[in-house]
């Protein structure tokens, strides 16, 4: 038997979906998700591994337009997983045919970008409009680019995404097993715990303060807790730009604070699957998305 394996990144604006879909094809939540756009920063590597196939699936940050040096190290993120990759995975909102232009310009550009690569259309979130609405939207993209298919999900409800995944794997050629069949993300514990603590205040705080927020794992150490039990104690820093947000991400009486370490500490205990003392720090860095040495100290740009 042969065995197949290949790297596909998943592109698309902001918001679509992609790091729902994701964890979706995974079955294990390794990408944040939350329904403010720009939440995903670095390009996260997914594995999926079956008796004759290994999937690298690349869930990066959303095409648009940079205004701050944090914005182009994302965009420029996603840009590079294009290039070096088997299968482009275009991903689009059944429900936004205003982003039609644009997106067509994008998917134009990653066929340039990567003449070798398979192209594919998801069209996602099918869940929420009527079926004749989505043949208006298969209509609009189909000559864009000849694509090697396009598929109709729901990244929420995982519909067709067995029927894409299946596809993915008719498509990919005769490869090496990369990593272990029990590994599903090559990204740090670290990395992983830092964007948990970063999706709690996407969720729970308003639309401006969590895009001006960085978090730091500081402290990272196993120890033997109260009984004989394993735990591990984690430090993080969270850095923000003004004053004003350090003091919602508080809240009042410290009620904030303790709410985002109270959710945060319950998802990271679950992908740790230990106990957890977490600790969370609050530093003002004003414009810090703009510093690039605050950029590599984040582990947003090379050192």
């Amino acid at each position: 038997m042969s065995f197949k394996s290949g790297f596909i990144s998943i592109v698309g604006r902001p918001n679509v979906g992609k790091s729902t879909l994701l964890n979706k094809i995974l079955g294990e939540k390794i990408a944040i998700v939350s329904k403010k756009p720009q939440t995903t920063r670095n390009s996260i590597r997914g594995i999926l591994s079956g008796e004759d196939y290994q999937m690298i699936f690349f869930d990066t940050p959303g095409l648009h337009s940079p205004t701050s040096k944090l914005d182009e190290y994302m965009v420029n993120s996603a840009k590079s997983s294009m290039k070096d990759t088997d299968i482009i995975l275009f991903l689009i909102d059944a429900k936004k045919k205003n982003e039609f232009p644009g997106n067509a310009d994008l998917i134009v550009g990653a066929r340039k970008k990567n003449k070798d690569a398979k192209i594919f259309l998801a069209i996602n979130k099918i869940d929420t409009i009527k079926k004749e609405k989505i043949l208006e939207v298969i209509e609009m993209y189909k000559n864009v680019i000849e694509f090697d298919g396009i598929f109709c999900i729901s990244a929420q409800t995982g519909e067709g995404v067995d029927v894409l995944l299946l596809e993915i794997r008719k498509n990919m050629q005769e490869g090496p097993k990369y990593f272990p069949d029990d590994e599903f993300t090559d990204q740090p514990e670290k990395v992983i715990v830092a964007e948990i603590i970063r999706e709690k205040m996407l969720r729970l705080l308003n639309d401006e303060v969590p895009h001006g927020i960085g978090v730091e794992i500081d402290k990272f150490k196993d120890r033997i807790g109260k009984g004989g039990k394993e735990l591990i104690d984690i430090d993080a820093t969270i850095f923000c730009e003004k004053e004003t947000h350090k003091a919602i991400i508080i809240g009042k009486g410290g009620e904030m604070i303790k709410t985002i370490g109270s959710f945060a500490r319950t998802d990271i205990e679950y992908f740790l699957n230990t106990q957890v003392f977490l600790q969370l720090h609050i530093k003002v860095k004003k414009d810090w998305k703009n510093n690039t040495s605050m950029l590599r100290q984040l582990g947003y740009e090379k050192k």
